[in-house]
């Protein structure tokens, strides 16, 4: 259900907008100045909000202008009873989508509405496609071995279920792309990919940015965050290099996974989220269990299945593929035609010990083409490849 906000200092105008567009069956809620209107943009996601321009402590304006950096979706309609053409130009300059002047007229005002919320579904499905075609593009699995087909099976096959996913494998092999590539292929497509790097958060701020946090909570929290369960809420939450988080964060998590409920940092109110959760580290996750590094009921909460993806030592018969593309992407990205690889200089590579695994090979290969000339020999890959 569409969801509008009305931000005026005019009691009397606000309970007269919300009633009319109730009956049209909108979900609305109301704020009476501007600062007020600004955290409830935080809090929730708005489809249409409806402006005065003149207002005490913030105009409408300024509301406008706060809420485009915020990066909110939602189409603004301003309203005021002292508009002019100038303003009416101003607003549209700052992005309003569109003026009205006070009181509205009903027809009108209903007409605007149902036009600002199909701008807003467009804006939005055109993200959402954006994104889906930018993360398949990142989530290409090349190759041909037989570790790999495996790999691809496993995905096809527990994609479209909601199970969770526990992903294996050394650092660099590609785990991430497993995680892009079974949320491409489920039914939650369509929402979001959150994806989180245990391993780059400290420990201390790790719950704040999967739970998220109220205004106050701790010293730093000046305003109320948002954690990374509700911004996955309807998609996939990605839990990368899992090894790594706390045992604390652990307990949240397994309670999170448990009642699919969280409670933010500072918080008492629980939140109900719809979130797949995907996990994955490069750890022996049964040698941190036994090492009291690792809850055992988280783990068997998160490995429903399990999915290794392959070191590329393992599957040396992909590289002259990976290398194929790697040298289309680089070409692309340098406005160049793709450079030509000897055969001598490919046998060279495969034979490698590629313990970095497929970025250490991407590397190679950008290195590879800078120094080179059309065609990358035997002897630049001895030269370059840096081993």
């Amino acid at each position: 259900m569409p969801r509008i906000l009305i931000i005026d200092d005019e009691k009397a105008i606000r309970n007269t907008l919300k009633e009319i567009l109730e009956f049209e069956s909108y979900t609305v809620d109301q704020a009476e100045d501007g600062p007020a209107g600004l955290d409830l943009l935080i809090q929730q996601k708005y489809d249409v909000v409806l402006c005065d321009i003149r207002m005490p402590k913030m105009d409408g304006l300024e509301v406008l202008e706060r809420a485009q950096k915020m990066g909110t979706d939602a189409a603004f309609i301003m309203v005021s009873a002292h508009g002019s053409i100038d303003t009416a130009v101003e607003a549209t300059k700052k992005g309003a989508y569109d003026f009205l002047p006070k009181p509205p007229d009903l027809n009108r005002l209903l007409v605007t509405v149902r036009n600002a919320l199909d701008r807003t579904k467009l804006v939005s499905e055109t993200k959402t496609l954006k994104k889906k075609l930018s993360v398949t593009k990142g989530s290409e699995m090349v190759g041909s071995s037989a570790a790999l087909g495996a790999v691809r099976k496993a995905i096809e096959k527990v994609a479209p279920t909601d199970a969770r996913v526990l992903i294996t494998g050394p650092n660099g092999a590609g785990k991430e792309m497993v995680a892009r590539q079974l949320h491409e292929l489920s039914s939650r497509a369509q929402g979001p990919l959150v994806e989180v790097n245990c391993a780059a958060i400290p420990s201390e701020l790790i719950e704040s940015e999967l739970f998220g946090h109220e205004k106050g909570s701790f010293t730093s929290a000046v305003k109320q965050r948002i954690g990374k369960f509700e911004q996955a809420d309807g998609g996939t939450l990605f839990l990368d290099e899992i090894g790594d988080m706390s045992l604390s964060a652990q307990a949240k998590v397994l309670r999170a996974l448990q009642e699919n409920k969280i409670t933010r940092v500072g918080g008492e109110k629980e939140i109900s989220v719809n979130v797949r959760v995907l996990a994955a580290t490069n750890k022996n996750l049964l040698q941190e269990i036994a090492d009291r590094n690792f809850r055992e009921d988280l783990y068997h909460r998160l490995s429903v299945i399990l999915i290794q993806v392959p070191a590329l030592n393992d599957r040396r018969e992909d590289i002259p593929e990976l290398i194929q593309k790697f040298l289309n992407d680089i070409a692309a990205d340098y406005g160049n035609k793709p450079k030509k690889v000897d055969p001598a200089a490919l046998e060279y590579l495969k034979g490698l010990d590629w313990r970095g695994n497929i970025r250490e090979l991407r590397n190679v290969v950008e290195r590879l083409v800078i120094m080179s000339d059309d065609t990358i020999s035997a002897d630049d890959a001895k030269a370059f490849a840096g081993k």
